[in-house]
């Protein structure tokens, strides 16, 4: 099924709410759920050959993550494998596609959850680690705090082995028009007001490994001319990425200031665990009640501890997937 466009007219029909409850079984299904980036993604947005892209990354990047989980391993190296796969493609907001700042910039942030320990690890404002999401982890693991921020994200990077790369790694044409188009539109405008795709983008995975342990991870470029030392929602722990195998994991993405004045993927697992919801009713409370009455638009993929997982968004479209033994999807388009 995976890259032929047949299969993505297909799949492109998936709804916001898409969820799937598994049997109440001692062993629920290892199951990997991503996304890279919700907006103004209304079907005509793209050419068949550049849908066919996007698709195609998505596949690789599940099926990158679900390998690791059929053999056994942790959800944090699924999440991970899977979020280092699109941050090194330039059709997402992340890594190799990030987004420019107002100063021209390329300012990278990313998180991630150990939902068995609680443990996490989160950057800001690095430009020059090749792959954030591995020094998210290695925040987490190899260090007593749960943020760096900007040069100092960077020297723990190097002090710890990662992969360095000149800025100019970030740069992407297509990015590059569209932050000169933000530029000519803010002048046009006289002021500050953005269209959604310069707000919106990122990328995310949650697993659920075969121990019943949850991860979740986000990552992202950041907002096209956003300010210098902004911080939106994906390195904030609770807000862009949550993971308690109480409950359930979460990555957002959307218009981060929104999402961290909500605290989104910490209120939708706490409705999960205190008020019993399931995932999809726990996120379309958030998504298209909270989130929408406050005037802030994007997305959430969120999975169980059951394996029972949702991708919910009120935009015109998010880039998602799911890929368990029982299912396998990837989807752009589809019902708000």
């Amino acid at each position: 099924m995976k890259n032929s466009l047949a299969t993505f007219a297909a799949m492109a029909v998936l709804t916001t709410g898409c969820a799937v409850e598994t049997p109440d079984t001692a062993s629920p299904p290892v199951t990997i759920v991503i996304h890279g980036g919700a907006g103004a993604l209304a079907p005509g947005r793209y050419t068949p050959e550049k849908e066919a892209e996007f698709i195609a990354k998505l596949n690789e990047a599940l099926d990158v993550g679900y390998a690791i989980l059929d053999d056994g391993g942790a959800a944090l190296d699924a999440v991970e494998a899977a979020i280092v796969t699109m941050e090194n493609s330039p059709l997402f907001n992340s890594g190799k596609g990030s987004v420019f700042t107002r100063e021209g910039k390329n300012e990278l942030d990313a998180s991630i959850m150990d939902g068995a320990t609680l443990n996490s690890g989160a950057i800001t404002g690095v430009t020059t680690v090749k792959n954030p999401i591995r020094l998210a982890r290695e925040v987490m693991e190899n260090s007593v705090h749960v943020m760096f921020a900007g040069d100092g994200a960077d020297q723990f990077a190097e002090q710890q082995g990662l992969e360095i790369v000149d800025p100019e790694y970030f740069y992407t044409e297509h990015r590059w028009k569209s932050y000169e188009e933000a530029l000519e539109r803010e002048k046009e405008q006289k002021d500050s007001a953005l269209p959604i795709d310069y707000k919106y983008g990122t990328v995310g995975a949650v697993a659920l490994d075969a121990g019943g342990n949850l991860a979740a991870g986000t990552s992202t470029g950041g907002m096209t001319l956003k300010n210098f030392g902004r911080v939106g929602d994906t390195p904030i722990i609770g807000a862009g990425t949550f993971a308690d195998n109480k409950s359930c994991a979460v990555s957002s993405t959307g218009h981060g200031e929104y999402f961290i004045r909500l605290t989104i993927a910490r209120d939708i697992c706490a409705q999960v665990e205190y008020a019993g919801k399931s995932v999809e009713d726990a996120a379309n409370d958030v998504i298209h009640g909270r989130l929408e009455t406050l005037g802030g638009g994007g997305g959430v993929i969120v999975l169980g501890a059951d394996g029972a997982f949702a991708m919910v968004f009120n935009t015109d479209g998010m880039f998602r997937g799911v890929k368990s033994a029982d299912v396998e999807e990837v989807a752009i388009y589809g019902e708000r």
